[in-house]
């Protein structure tokens, strides 16, 4: 059985989803995206996800030719067709890629000869990569190149444009081929990672940067949730490299892996360099959430080798 997409009011097979090589999605990279995922099938959060979107398309000015309910809609729709090729204990991505559709090249990016190009569409979750990160930590190290201004492009517009994460990734890849990005801003503050956000627990208060030059993850609001509900401080401030190498305990937030502790930073232990216990609490507290072991299910692909 193959796993559908829908794009632009039909389903179609995955290998026959196709878009025009004139769509601003691949001229331009003029594209808003959500990725959602499920745990034991059942989507996380994604009316959230879907609510974020849908600030990305008013700012970006794209109408997707639906509203937020029928796009939910849909997408449980487009999910529940594919849910059969998943087995019992695999999960899976959700996503939603939305470009202004076909684009005419001249010296107006913004005119149109088309409705909006909609794409979702569901992917194994496959969690290999980051598996032996929840026991052993990553190895957190900051490029040497700086996040994209918000005065240039508000990083709350979730884009597909993934040109500037990608440099920053090679650039610490450089340093340690398992490297994950800590990227900081034209002022050298804190931003986030090519695909989260970063947190610090420092005597006891779990700190974050201020979604100024950051995603406001809805990862990253979880945890904060979760951190106010075991009545762990929470601030969300300015940190600076200092703060990490300083810091008690370091850990990314993103939508596959929920929590990625780092044990190392730029070459230096973060706290003893091991995976701190207020991490752990985090982590047991949202596989508590939503009724899995999510460190489990990681470690159960990496020792079964597959997806």
């Amino acid at each position: 059985m193959q796993r559908q997409v829908y794009l632009s009011g039909q389903m179609v097979a995955e290998a026959d989803a196709k878009i025009s090589i004139f769509d601003s999605a691949v001229l331009l990279g003029d594209t808003v995206t959500e990725s959602t995922r499920t745990f034991g099938h059942t989507p996380f959060k994604l009316e959230q996800h879907v609510a974020r979107l849908y600030k990305s398309l008013k700012v970006a000015r794209i109408d997707a030719g639906m509203n937020a309910d029928e796009m939910l809609k849909v997408t449980l729709r487009m999910l529940e067709a594919n849910l059969p090729t998943y087995r019992d204990e695999e999960d899976c991505w959700i996503v939603h890629n939305i470009s202004r559709g076909l684009s005419i090249p001249g010296p107006d990016p913004t005119v149109q000869r088309s409705s909006a190009t909609v794409m979702i569409y569901t992917q194994p979750m496959d969690l290999r990569g980051w598996a032996k990160f929840y026991t052993e930590g990553c190895h957190a190290v900051t490029p040497m190149s700086r996040i994209i201004p918000s005065q240039s492009l508000d990083a709350r517009i979730k884009n597909r444009s993934r040109m500037a994460y990608t440099l920053a990734e090679i650039e610490v890849k450089l340093v340690d081929p398992e490297a994950q990005s800590v990227i900081l801003d034209i002022h050298g503050n804190v931003a986030e990672n090519k695909g989260g956000n970063i947190f610090i627990v420092s005597s006891g208060v779990l700190k974050t940067p201020r979604p100024t030059n950051c995603l406001a993850g809805i990862s990253r609001e979880t945890v904060m949730q979760l951190a106010r509900d075991l009545d762990i401080c929470v601030e969300e401030t300015e940190l600076q490299p200092y703060d990490l190498y300083t810091a008690d305990e370091v850990f990314f937030t993103s939508t596959p892996y929920c929590i990625m502790p780092a044990t190392k930073f730029n070459g230096l232990p973060v706290g003893d360099g091991q995976v701190g216990p207020i991490t752990q609490q985090l982590l047991a507290a949202w596989s508590k959430l939503v009724g899995m072991d999510i460190v489990k299910q990681a470690m159960k692909q990496l020792k079964g080798n597959d997806r």
